[in-house]
């Protein structure tokens, strides 16, 4: 097992397709945090994924980064949360941008990602904002997460046009199994159609909640509809064969479905990276099963068809 890598433009060093998210980090036990995020390291992993959002998240990664060589460690932050509105303003991504990089202990961001859009700003006024965060150093690339193509497209060709900086990366939910629902208000989910789009302009995609919490682990099955969440997002018919797919696949090359929903994610005609929330060490050597997976063109088409 080794960890694979890719680039973003404008990060400057190698990124590990599985990206260790740490939404759970401020509501954990720092030396467990710690733990799993030497785990990672010692595993290859460089990118970890955090968000102003996230309580006190970026706290535990800073007393951990504190020991690491910075220039290997790949940090993809969020900011400007809504918070129950819109806070796409100047004032509002200065205001979290300053505060990750005080909490985080470092002088800049690899990747900052808005967590959200709000389409009535002038996309204008948003790509001016980040180039002037970029160009004071702050950050390094940026891109939308949760954004649409359509503002994606319209953020590059703002910057094109006026020889600005264009976002460099996105981050919706891309998962094998389809959500029916939201996961979380206001975040965007990759359609069939959105996939034809990130091929054609070969924008790399860092998907959260890439495993689907968990629905190819196996807890879930269809007749058991104890837990309500489970079944609101992820009990479509679709996501059933998908996940009966993904079994016989996995049986026939011998790891776990959740590591070809994982590898199916990677397997992407674009560049993608994943990210991944294990909770203890067990979970994280789980995950990094999906490296020793290698689908083939037919066995993607094969698991997503039905």
């Amino acid at each position: 097992m080794s960890m694979h890598y890719g680039e973003v433009a404008g990060v400057g060093k190698p990124i590990s397709r599985l990206v260790l998210g740490t939404v759970f980090f401020g509501s954990s036990d720092p030396d467990t945090a710690h733990g799993l995020l030497d785990a990672f390291r010692a595993a290859g992993g460089t990118a970890i994924d955090t968000a102003r959002h996230y309580g006190d998240a970026e706290d535990v990664i800073g007393t951990w980064l504190a020991r690491q060589n910075r220039e290997e460690i790949v940090i993809a932050g969020k900011g400007a949360h809504p918070h129950g509105s819109p806070r796409i303003t100047r004032e509002d991504i200065a205001a979290d941008l300053t505060e990750s990089l005080r909490r985080l202990g470092t002088d800049y961001i690899d990747i900052f990602f808005l967590h959200r859009d709000n389409p009535e700003i002038p996309i204008g006024e948003i790509v001016e904002w980040l180039n002037e965060h970029h160009a004071a150093g702050r950050i390094r690339a940026f891109g939308g997460s949760n954004w649409t193509t359509e503002r994606l497209d319209a953020a590059n060709e703002y910057a094109q046009a006026h020889g600005l900086v264009p976002f460099a990366a996105s981050s919706p939910n891309l998962s094998l199994a389809f959500p029916q629902d939201e996961i979380w208000t206001g975040c965007l989910s990759v359609t069939p159609a959105d996939r034809a789009w990130y091929q054609d302009r070969q924008m790399p995609l860092v998907s959260w909640s890439s495993q689907a919490e968990g629905f190819f682990t196996g807890r879930y099955r269809p007749d058991d509809l104890s837990n309500e969440r489970a079944v609101r997002l992820w009990y479509s018919p679709q996501n059933w064969e998908r996940y009966r797919r993904a079994t016989e696949l996995a049986q026939a090359k011998g790891v776990s479905a959740n590591s070809v929903a994982l590898a199916w994610v990677l397997a992407q005609p674009f560049p993608t990276f994943a990210v991944i929330g294990p909770h203890t060490v067990g979970e994280l050597h789980s995950s990094l099963e999906t490296l020793d997976v290698s689908l083939t063109p037919d066995e993607v088409r094969r698991l997503e068809a039905g």
